[in-house]
């Protein structure tokens, strides 16, 4: 009996509980909502913008110029013909053989050039200048060429180190100084040869590659069609925005969700916005990422920063690169379509946990964290 009565006691509070919410008028009811949605609002924790001026550029410089010509450690990453292809690094690259491997070389010089064209009062101007015109000469450039030239080189650092170096040669041939024109002319064989392998190479990739890290082929298109909107190459042009609407318009529902993976440095879903925001009128491309990544038009988006375990790991570091990585997407949306812009406040969160640890890092770090680094400060 006494069990009957409870039950009776609770079934009385249910009811005058919904009776009481229902009575409220929907002006309160709003009001209740709008304070939670603002209270949600207001515990999303707000990220300075990262600085980039004269004074992080005296710092950052000081990691590619420590590796350029640092020939060892060296992963080479070679296939071997014969006997004659056991050579040293800077004898089968004289100019990118320093900085543990070919493509973290390149994009090295990229970042030597990009700070000083950026900052040209800089304290070691003079000197990344002096080391640009030492090693990026017509002879080198030769050599250099002769290793891609080679059969059995034909997918060497295919497509990440082959970005890398558009990236370099857009930069040399953007920059405003006698220098830069002869040095982006210097470069220009090697230059040519990588845009013939695209060209060859893409019309017969069936499927585009998704991964995480160097063969990512979204990131792959997204340099090359910036090399080639910086040109007026248009032929390049029309081949990377065919493929890549080839393979990703389709494309829905991107799981954000299973990423990132334990040495990703590039974002599978977040490079293919990179990309399709390239190629697409601004119509077609926010509809097409309202299918693929509709969670990035919410105000309140958030995404944790990938967490580093040891970063004396070399695999383990790349999460670092995936912090910048997915900052320079996020920054390169949001100038473009202002409807994004809460997400710059994502991308200074991502800056902010893996900057501080740049300069001073180990080694397996700070031999190609800081182009990571510079394009995404200049994306913001």
């Amino acid at each position: 009996m006494k069990n009957v009565i409870s039950l009776f006691f609770l079934l009385f509070l249910l009811v005058s509980c919904n009776s009481s919410e229902e009575k409220k008028s929907p002006e309160t009811k709003m009001k209740h909502e709008n304070k939670i949605e603002t209270k949600s609002e207001t515990e999303i924790q707000q990220y300075d913008s990262p600085s980039f001026t004269i004074a992080e550029a005296n710092q950052l410089i000081e990691l590619p110029l420590h590796c350029v010509e640092n020939e060892y450690p060296n992963k080479l990453g070679q296939t071997i013909g014969s006997d004659k292809d056991l050579q040293s690094p800077e004898a089968l690259h004289p100019i990118f053989y320093g900085c543990f491997d070919w493509h973290s070389a390149v994009h090295g010089y990229w970042s030597m050039v990009t700070l000083v064209k950026q900052f040209p009062d800089m304290e070691k101007a003079d000197k990344v200048k002096e080391l640009l015109k030492k090693n990026i000469t017509a002879k080198n450039v030769s050599k250099e060429l002769e290793y891609f030239q080679k059969d059995i080189n034909k997918s060497y650092e295919r497509t990440y180190g082959w970005a890398w170096l558009l990236k370099l040669s857009e930069a040399l041939h953007t920059w405003d100084d006698p220098m830069g024109k002869q040095l982006a002319e210097n470069l220009q064989p090697l230059t040519d040869e990588i845009i013939s392998k695209y060209k060859e190479y893409l019309p017969k990739l069936v499927y585009p590659i998704r991964v995480g890290e160097h063969a990512n082929t979204a990131f792959g298109l997204a340099f090359a069609w910036d090399y080639a909107n910086a040109t007026e190459n248009t032929q390049l042009q029309i081949l990377i925005s065919k493929r890549a609407k080839e393979f990703y318009l389709n494309d829905e529902g991107c799981p954000m969700t299973w990423e990132p993976g334990g040495y990703d440095f590039l974002s599978p879903c977040l490079e293919e916005v990179d990309i399709m925001r390239r190629v697409l009128p601004k119509e077609e491309f926010t509809g097409w990422l309202d299918s693929f990544l509709p969670t990035l038009e919410d105000k309140n988006y958030q995404l944790e920063p990938g967490r580093v375990g040891d970063r004396s790991d070399g695999k383990l570091v790349h999460l670092d690169g995936l912090n910048y990585s997915r900052a320079w997407v996020f920054y390169g949306l949001a100038n473009q379509y202002p409807e994004y812009e809460h997400l710059k406040n994502v991308a200074n969160q991502h800056i902010s946990y893996s900057y501080s640890n740049l300069v001073g890092d180990t080694y397996e770090g700070g031999h190609w964290l800081a182009s990571f680094a510079i394009y995404a400060l200049q994306q913001n």
